[in-house]
């Protein structure tokens, strides 16, 4: 039987241990959400598929031009299903899987971003993403949250689910289809990875 202490002590060196695996990858695997059939929230005409994959490809640049590795889950606007996303993330080594998302709620007076994670690795991730995120977009920071989302669950590197705005907000949709709304999030987030590097 192993003694309290030494369970406290395993479990700390297995989470920096964790912890540890994110700092040390050379790819990124963008996963632009829903697509195809899949438009995910729609308001007002605006498809958050569009959005995801538009913030997804800005992100992509900056990463390769960082000299980071990507590989995106989808390129246009077909579906993917959640299986296929995990799939392709963990055929990757030395990899993060960064899930791109817009928010929407019945209550159309919610705000912000937020980032979500499932494992002690991802959660150091989304601590970085989730801090620059909030601050350049110039909107409530909703901070992060433990998920048992799919794709972060059964993705075995670490792994995030950002959500860069409400598209229930009539306010924050207008910004949210800008080009300077979207390249700004996918500014926070490329320099929220590289600082975990």
């Amino acid at each position: 039987m192993i003694r309290p202490a030494l369970q406290f002590l395993v479990g700390l060196l297995l989470t920096c241990a964790s912890v540890a695996e994110a700092a040390r990858f050379s790819t990124v695997v963008i996963d632009a959400g829903h697509g195809g059939a899949d438009k995910g929230a729609f308001r007002s005409g605006i498809r958050e598929s569009h959005l995801t994959l538009q913030t997804a490809q800005r992100l992509e640049s900056l990463l390769k031009r960082k000299g980071l590795r990507t590989v995106m889950t989808r390129r246009s606007d077909v579906f993917v299903s959640l299986g296929s996303r995990v799939a392709i993330a963990n055929r990757q080594r030395s990899a993060v899987f960064v899930s791109i998302h817009f928010n929407a709620c019945r209550d159309s007076r919610f705000p912000g971003v937020g980032t979500f994670y499932a494992g002690p690795a991802g959660k150091n991730l989304a601590k970085s993403i989730q801090s620059r995120l909030g601050k350049r977009l110039g909107t409530r920071n909703r901070g992060i949250k433990q998920r048992s989302y799919k794709v972060l669950r059964l993705t075995r590197c670490p792994a995030v689910l950002v959500e860069c705005g409400f598209l229930s907000n009539g306010a924050e949709r207008a910004r949210c289809r800008t080009a300077r709304y979207q390249q700004t999030a996918a500014q926070a987030i490329c320099d929220g990875i590289m600082a975990v590097r």
